[in-house]
């Protein structure tokens, strides 16, 4: 032997033996501090009480400590602790990107359902937290890896000082969760503020909720609405529902937005501008479900027993067409959309006038006399610069930029473009509807959700984050009707008209635009359709959060800033 500890060594007939490195203690350090590096991070970023910060990182501290030192070879357990290495991962990504807050249950729905090409555009664009942690995480899997095939391995008594004085910092954390659930409001500390275990719940609740997606066919067979239309008219009927991405009000020029970016519609004297609706999801695989089907906020379970509009319409006689600018998610969207007669999946490069193509050429081969078209739109869905022809950049510069604040001004000129392009869209929808005179025609138009666009000092980008904005919960939505439907149902429009101003959320649109065209059924509420004169003004508003539970807007993570942008638009939570 010649006395140097990293040695390594052979037997007579060749085997390596396991030797001590004093390189393996300092490898399974790097392994506790890259763990921990998230929690820190939460610690600043989150309004957790003293005790919920304290157990938030003595309760993984120890943990880690402990992890690394239960077989004697670290590098074995290092590996085996890859999915805390993912999770950590993961989190500092999506601190980048938001700011705060912990993984959410969206998030892997998101991951699972979003398609490559929307992901390839999001990392792209925020590559240097992806560079980060490919640094930080990367080099600790390589050095495991060495440590295995080396053999290498920690002596007892580095074990025991690492294992022990892990065990201390748990049990201290566990001791600090008692003064931590006696200050907590909700009594869900370790769900909610300790991370990775929150993490952990929320990928058991996706799996969850996957697997009720999954069944949907089954949960719901034999659910029927008893729809019918009680209102017939001798003219053809044709109502279009136009679900927007990503569209929020404050970037709309009808509400006050000082760009010009609704030259189209601000020329329509007979839009009707509903100028107080707000999301009930900030994320797309929640909110455009919920546009879709019957259920409020607080009967989340039922989206998985109750069928869609299409089956509404169907069974009220229309044909029914369901034209989407995005592609299949494998998720309740394609579930509830595919109830529709005719369903149509636009290719690239995915711009929405195409849908009024798919549209037009539909109604122009069509015999039926009463149809029902969903359009689903790709709107203002990031990247932005690629969801309108060049012919709309207006506001320059637009280019393809990382996300960051410095970027924030050629960000808002491509989203602003985006919104000019939906106005032109939706006006066009309008004036080939307004052509066809001897039909009685309706529009609804309402965004899934709203866009973060680095609009003050909390530096907020994008949506789906756990913890909502005024600008991803307040909603661009109107209605249109043509001149023979007015002729037929005056008092719908004429209280349309009335309620434009009315607090609503996207649970009313359901119902307003079946209201619209007459149809009654089980499920289907007077009282929450905006051309009903049983509108009811006084229902709670609520949002679906990242556990599926129904809250006061108040309740999900909204600030002053929130109230004071609400104020100004005359929203009242």
């Amino acid at each position: 032997m010649n006395g140097k500890l990293n040695t390594n060594s052979t037997t007579n007939n060749g085997h390596r033996i396991k030797t001590r490195s004093r390189f393996t203690p300092l490898i399974a350090l790097y392994f506790i501090v890259a763990l921990i590096i998230p929690n820190c991070i939460l610690a600043y970023t989150e309004s957790y009480s003293i005790w919920s910060t304290e157990a938030l990182i003595l309760l993984p501290l120890g943990f880690y400590m402990m992890w690394s030192v239960v077989l004697r070879r670290s590098g074995i357990m290092i590996w085996l602790g890859f999915p805390f290495i993912f999770f950590c991962a993961f989190q500092i990504v999506l601190l980048y990107l938001f700011g705060n807050s912990v993984i959410a249950t969206d998030m892997f729905t998101n991951v699972l359902t979003t398609n490559p090409g929307e992901a390839g555009e999001l990392l792209s664009n925020i590559y240097p937290s992806v560079i980060f942690v490919c640094l930080l995480y990367l080099p600790l899997l390589w050095l495991a890896t060495r440590e295995i095939v080396r053999r290498r391995y920690l002596t007892r008594t580095t074990r025991r000082i690492i294992g022990w004085s892990g065990a201390a910092l748990f049990a201290i954390g566990i001791l600090v969760l008692w003064p931590a659930y006696r200050v907590s409001e909700d009594k869900h500390v370790l769900r909610n503020e300790i991370f990775p275990i929150n993490v952990m719940y929320n990928v058991g609740l996706s799996a969850s909720e996957f697997r009720k997606t999954y069944r949907y066919e089954e949960t719901s067979r034999d659910f029927r609405y008893d729809a019918k239309q009680v209102t017939e008219i001798n003219d053809r009927e044709i109502y279009v529902y136009i679900i927007g991405e990503a569209s929020r009000a404050m970037s709309w020029q009808l509400y006050g937005y000082a760009r010009e970016t609704n030259p189209n519609l601000s020329q329509i004297d007979d839009i009707t501008l509903f100028r107080d609706v707000l999301t009930q999801s900030n994320t797309t695989h929640k909110s455009v479900p919920l546009l879709l089907s019957s259920i409020n906020t607080h009967e989340h379970e039922e989206l998985y027993r109750r069928r869609g509009l299409p089956a509404l319409f169907n069974e009220a006689g229309f044909e029914t067409w369901f034209i989407s600018n995005q592609s299949p998610q494998g998720a309740m969207i394609d579930n509830l959309a595919h109830d529709a007669q005719h369903i149509r999946y636009i290719e690239s490069p995915r711009y929405d006038m195409q849908l009024l193509d798919e549209m037009q050429a539909a109604i122009e081969q069509s015999q039926s006399k009463k149809l029902f078209f969903i359009l689903h739109c790709y709107g203002s869905h990031f990247s932005y610069h690629q969801r309108y022809p060049r012919d709309f950049a207006l506001f320059q510069p637009d280019d393809d930029v990382a996300i960051s604040a410095g970027s924030a001004d050629m960000l808002r000129n491509a989203y602003d473009n985006s919104v000019l392009y939906t106005d032109y869209f939706l006006a066009q929808t309008i004036a080939y509807l307004r052509t066809l005179t001897d039909t009685a025609s309706a529009l609804l138009y309402c965004s899934d959700h709203g866009e973060d666009l680095f609009d003050d000092k909390r530096g907020r980008f994008l949506h789906s984050s756990p913890t909502t904005t005024a600008y991803q919960l307040y909603v661009a939505s109107l209605a249109w009707f043509s001149e023979n439907y007015r002729c037929h149902f005056p008092e719908k429009v004429a209280t349309a008209i009335a309620n434009a101003d009315a607090p609503a959320t996207t649970h009313a649109m359901f119902h307003t635009i079946a209201d619209m065209a007459s149809v009654e059924g089980r499920y289907v509420e007077k009282r929450s359709a905006l051309t009903s004169t049983a509108y009811d003004r006084k229902v709670l508003r609520r949002y679906l959060n990242d556990h599926n539970e129904a809250v006061p807007f108040f309740k999900t993570g909204l600030n002053e800033l929130d109230k004071a942008t609400f104020e100004r638009f005359g929203v009242e939570l």
